[in-house]
């Protein structure tokens, strides 16, 4: 029991130091941004006044918070779909170890290195001027009714080598023995990967889904950099939302006020899924 006393010990002095970073980094900024919820505060003045769940209420009753949030869920369900569906299949195409492959692999993976911020950027310049200029085609983050699937493109164009990753390193776990068995048995392709890849996959999907539900929620760098929110503030996202009152707005107290919503909103929605999710990978 000293022994086990001392190992617990031990470990948790080493984990002392990430915790203490963890609450100075987390856990203060979330105490202190959920007390300027509670206020009117404009992020500049020394003085503000307590209002309570005010700023609750008021985004609750805010109409101009059903288009962010539409943007919001319109974005996390086309890329969580696309990336995945798309990331499997290069994954699953370019799934063997070759000299080629390894090649291409990496070529798909590069600009998830890119901040999405420079990616924001290069997909603006390639939509005005490198797609208009050489094939005619207008911007689509100009056009109010494509410029959500322009913000989605850009998107998918830096994640799916993420996404491809995760599933290639699920497919090569599989054991071969497992195709093996079922060439035998007389299984075409289509069985084997909806009997052998897809539940094997399991814990990948999780993964996958996961994160990119988290990502897509609380979208930001590509709309700010790509868009502003316009036109009109037609891609205008739930996160924006929360930027634009907390600082061109100068309604701090608002602003943090949305946050906390919506980290709260993330949270369950992820919470949930995750759930789901894992509870299939117990009952393969």
């Amino acid at each position: 029991m000293k022994l086990k006393a001392k190992n617990q010990i031990t470990n948790f002095l080493f984990m002392v130091p990430a915790l203490i970073l963890f609450c100075f980094i987390v856990v203060y900024p979330f105490i202190k941004g959920v007390r300027i919820s509670l206020t009117d505060w404009d992020g500049f003045s020394t003085t503000y006044n307590f209002v309570g769940l005010k700023n609750f209420f008021k985004i609750l009753k805010d109409p101009s918070i059903k288009g962010p949030i539409q943007n919001s869920l319109f974005f996390t369900i086309v890329t969580v779909i696309i990336d995945n569906v798309a990331g499997l299949g290069v994954a699953f195409a370019f799934r063997k170890n070759k000299r080629s492959n390894r090649i291409f692999r990496t070529c798909v993976f590069m600009p998830f290195v890119l901040s999405l911020v420079l990616t924001g950027f290069i997909w603006k310049y390639i939509y005005s001027d490198v797609f208009y200029g050489i094939f005619g085609i207008k911007s689509l983050l100009g056009n109010k009714n494509t410029v959500m699937w322009g913000i989605c493109i850009m998107a998918f164009w830096r994640d799916i080598g993420y996404s491809m990753l995760i599933y290639l390193a699920g497919l090569q776990a599989i054991p071969d023995t497992y195709y093996e068995a079922a060439k035998i048995d007389g299984a075409n392709h289509w069985k084997m990967f909806s009997s052998i890849t897809l539940p094997l996959l399991a814990p990948a999907f999780t993964v996958n889904v996961t994160l990119f539900l988290g990502w897509g929620l609380k979208v930001f760098d590509y709309v700010m950099a790509a868009t502003n929110g316009g036109p009109g503030r037609t891609s205008e996202t739930f996160a924006m939302y929360v930027y634009n009152y907390t600082f061109p707005y100068n309604r701090a107290g608002y602003g943090q006020a949305a946050a906390i919503l919506m980290m709260v909103f993330i949270f369950i929605i992820s919470g949930i899924v995750s759930t789901l999710l894992r509870r299939r990978e117990i009952d393969m």
